[in-house]
């Protein structure tokens, strides 16, 4: 692929559909959302809004890092309060699907009355080739696929949707954030889901058990950030097992499943040979920093069958 000319052609293809009417950017951090926003700030300038809807499913200090970074490229993000809308749909919801389902009809929801509220007609999202594959396939709802299933976005939720990267894989969109002169801390970072850490809770999502796993995943990618890998995280599974406190009795505490893939586009993956070293350190600073933990696992399996993510 020749990048110059995918973003040449993109940032003119962006031009010609929006016009001279206003978009709006749906950031999340990730590589994708950060190239398209990159992409399309390119095209239209001030006439993009972006907006990082802080749903209280985010990594560590997320929301305050994304906009510092965009700030240093020139680039204003609003990040938009709405935690307690997110775990308000996702209550009482344990089914991966639907919890996924619940997720994107908020997600484009809080995006609508955004659209609505700034004038705009259109909305610019990150989807790419993987997100479109898997949910045609129906491996999973991905949260960003909506006219390729049927669903009308102006219908729907008010707005039209601009997806510049939906021919792309992830390392195809990596080249693409390289070559818009974004850095590399942005567009090498690994692949984080939209759902965000509900992706990576099972059972019911509350923001206690949010808690947990993110608390779990900055373990985990901080342990693992000199190893060469395609994704590394947590997961807090929705049983529990039996512990020991440290006066010696019995009690349940949570359990965390600790993921560390090799892949080149996501749609294959096995699972890192982590030195036993690293495996060893993750358990400790979990069970010692996370105290509802009492066991720890690594997850061996492959894609297919399973998938890199757990819900």
């Amino acid at each position: 692929m020749n990048c110059k000319r995918f973003v040449a052609r993109q940032i003119e293809a962006i031009r010609r559909t929006v016009g001279r009417e206003k978009a709006i950017s749906a950031l999340s951090g990730g590589v994708d959302s950060a190239v398209a926003t990159a992409l399309a700030h390119r095209a239209i300038g001030g006439r993009l809004k972006i907006l990082f809807i802080d749903d209280g499913l985010m990594r560590q200090d997320e929301p305050r890092e994304v906009k510092a970074a965009f700030a240093k490229l020139g680039i204003r993000v609003t990040v938009v309060p709405a935690a307690k809308t997110f775990f308000a749909v996702l209550k009482g919801l344990t089914d991966p699907e639907e919890k996924r389902k619940a997720f994107r009809d908020t997600f484009y929801k809080v995006f609508g009355k955004a659209v609505r509220r700034s004038g705009a007609r259109f909305l610019v999202q990150g989807t790419i080739a993987a997100d479109i594959v898997e949910t045609k396939k129906g491996v999973k709802t991905q949260h960003n696929v909506l006219g390729q299933i049927g669903i009308s976005a102006r219908r729907g939720y008010g707005f039209e949707v601009i997806e510049p990267l939906k021919t792309l894989f992830k390392p195809e969109v990596r080249k693409v954030g390289r070559a818009l002169g974004l850095p590399k801390a942005m567009y090498g970072r690994m692949p984080f889901p939209g759902p965000g850490l509900a992706c990576r809770v099972l059972g019911e999502v509350t923001p206690a058990r949010v808690a947990v796993v993110r608390k779990a995943c900055r373990i985990v990618e901080e342990e693992t950030a000199r190893v060469r890998k395609f994704q590394a995280f947590g997961v807090l599974l929705s049983d529990r097992a039996t512990g020991v406190t440290k006066g010696g009795r019995r009690a349940f505490g949570d359990i965390i499943a600790v993921r560390c893939v090799d892949s080149t586009n996501a749609m294959r993956a096995r699972a890192t040979k982590l030195a036993w070293a690293t495996l060893e350190r993750i358990q400790e600073r979990i069970v010692r920093e996370v105290p509802s933990v009492v066991k720890v696992l690594y997850d061996l399996t492959p894609k297919p069958p399973s998938t890199i993510e757990y819900v």
